[in-house]
């Protein structure tokens, strides 16, 4: 028989997962998307 959990099924899903992980790949998509920005336009001469 499956137990019941007491807490919020959205706070489970939010417990889940690697947060510095996350952290770190937000960081670096972010960080190569600005040199990409500026890789355009310096190749574009915009």
């Amino acid at each position: 028989m499956a137990e019941k959990h007491t807490a919020d099924p959205v706070e489970l899903m939010r417990a889940t997962g690697h947060p510095e992980l996350e952290y770190a790949a937000g960081w670096t998509i972010a960080g190569l998307v600005t040199i990409g920005t500026i890789v355009a336009a310096w190749v574009f001469a915009i």
